[in-house]
């Protein structure tokens, strides 16, 4: 009998081996046939999955694509050729990391970094800032997914966070029939270098009493900034930050407690842990948590570098209102504005023509979209409100923040509504007890 039983496990696990050797083969076989991909396993012989990680060559410019190439990375994850597809569509470099909706779809995944970030950049012989465009990039996920619809035949969904979001819109636009259901979280979608509907959302959301005690700790700091700045550059000695592209430390703190009620809502902060306090050292110990002045510096800067020039020309962004603070700023007089062109392209124009037309297909054609949003988070200040005309949804999540708007923390209501919506459209169900 024991000898029987440890052949029949024997059996099981050739089996299973087989199968998963299976895909593996099948997969390998497939990407090897890719001329444009060149591919890393990554996952572990004892993982229930196959992981790769792909660099994908693309061209500089889609319109004319002898202007040279670059290599995108992605990260690829099967779970099965019978599961879904998801993308996730990145706005900045990529981030390898759990994600909830590829957990409850139970789907394969393309994690794909965009283009000028992280290791998907062009090489320096051919970069060029120009090609650095929404057109362009939709393009790369275009073509990613070409590729990988002659591998799955199931259903496709696309996602992106923040500014993976807003790519996720833009791809949704420039490819409509790539994936049948997008669902960017916490997605702005700017019309202006200074979106105005900033300035209105952080006069309105929460209380009276914690927006004053906002602006009153602003005040506090700007009032105090030599003393504050004593503290302020001996933290940046220590860090080894600078600031040459604007100018001065001083300059940079007042950048710094301009952006602290933007900071404030976008990322949740309690309006109970704003000091009461004539304690200096305190007061910057809780801006520096709050905002750190490393944002400012020019080692962040030149990291943001791609996203700050793709707002400049094309996506638009915000600014700071300083009505309230004129009489206590050194160096501003005029609102300025929360976008640092990288200083090596000179100045560029910002075009409103791209997000005329999104406005538009938002307002008509952009079906099957829904767009998750946190109730107090900033960035809901130009939020998506799908139209009538349309059936995407807004899924918007009381008292949440840019990082808190997320499936898991949905209430059973929304989390029915959205699995609901998804068997509607595309007949998959959700399976939340899979989230981690």
């Amino acid at each position: 009998m024991k000898y029987k039983i440890l052949l029949v496990l024997f059996l099981v696990s050739i089996f299973l081996f087989s199968a998963q050797s299976d895909d593996e083969l099948k997969i390998e076989k497939f990407l090897s046939e890719q001329k444009e991909i060149t591919y890393k396993k990554i996952s572990n012989p004892k993982d229930k999955i196959l992981k790769y990680e792909l660099y994908i060559k693309q061209p500089l410019d889609w319109k004319k694509t002898k202007k040279g190439y670059f290599y995108q990375k992605v990260i690829y994850t099967h779970i099965g050729f019978d599961r879904p597809v998801l993308m996730q569509t990145q706005g900045y470099k990529i981030y390898d990391r759990k994600n909830e909706l590829q957990q409850i779809l139970n789907s394969n995944d393309l994690n794909i970094e965009h283009r000028y970030f992280g290791e998907s950049i062009p090489d320096s012989s051919v970069f060029n800032w120009k090609y650095l465009n929404l057109y362009n990039a939709a393009n790369d996920l275009h073509h990613i997914n070409e590729i990988f619809r002659k591998l799955y035949k199931n259903k496709w969904i696309s996602t992106g966070i923040s500014k993976g979001g807003q790519t996720t819109i833009y791809y949704k636009y420039f490819f409509p029939d790539d994936v049948e259901v997008s669902i960017p979280y916490v997605a702005p979608i700017n019309y202006t270098l200074e979106d105005p509907r900033i300035y209105s959302f952080l006069n309105n959301v929460g209380t009276e009493e914690c927006r004053k005690k906002i602006e009153n700790f602003q005040i506090y700091m700007l009032k105090n900034e030599e003393e504050a700045l004593k503290i302020i550059n001996t933290y940046s000695e220590a860090r080894g930050l600078t600031y040459n592209y604007l100018g001065s430390i001083n300059k940079a703190y007042e950048y710094c407690v301009l952006e602290y009620s933007f900071s404030f809502w976008q990322w949740g902060s309690s309006c109970n842990s704003i000091p009461y306090t004539t304690d200096i050292v305190q007061a910057v110990d809780y801006l520096l948590n709050s905002i750190d002045i490393s944002f400012f510096s020019d080692q962040e800067i030149k990291e943001l570098a791609p996203h700050y020039y793709q707002a400049n020309t094309e996506m638009g962004y915000y600014g700071y209102n300083i009505t309230s603070f004129k009489k206590y700023l050194k160096y501003f007089t005029e609102n300025p504005s929360a976008i640092f062109s990288p200083k090596e392209v000179g100045k560029v124009k910002y075009s409103q023509e791209l997000n005329k037309k999104i406005k538009k297909w938002l307002d008509t054609k952009a079906n099957n979209i829904i767009y998750i949003y946190g109730e107090t988070d900033t960035w809901s200040a130009t939020k998506v409100n799908p139209s009538s005309q349309t059936n995407s949804v807004i899924l918007e999540l009381p008292g949440a923040n840019h990082a808190s708007a997320r499936i898991v923390n949905m209430s059973t209501l929304l989390k029915n509504e959205l699995s609901e919506i998804l068997y509607k459209w595309i007949g998959i169900n959700l399976d939340y007890s899979l989230l981690k």
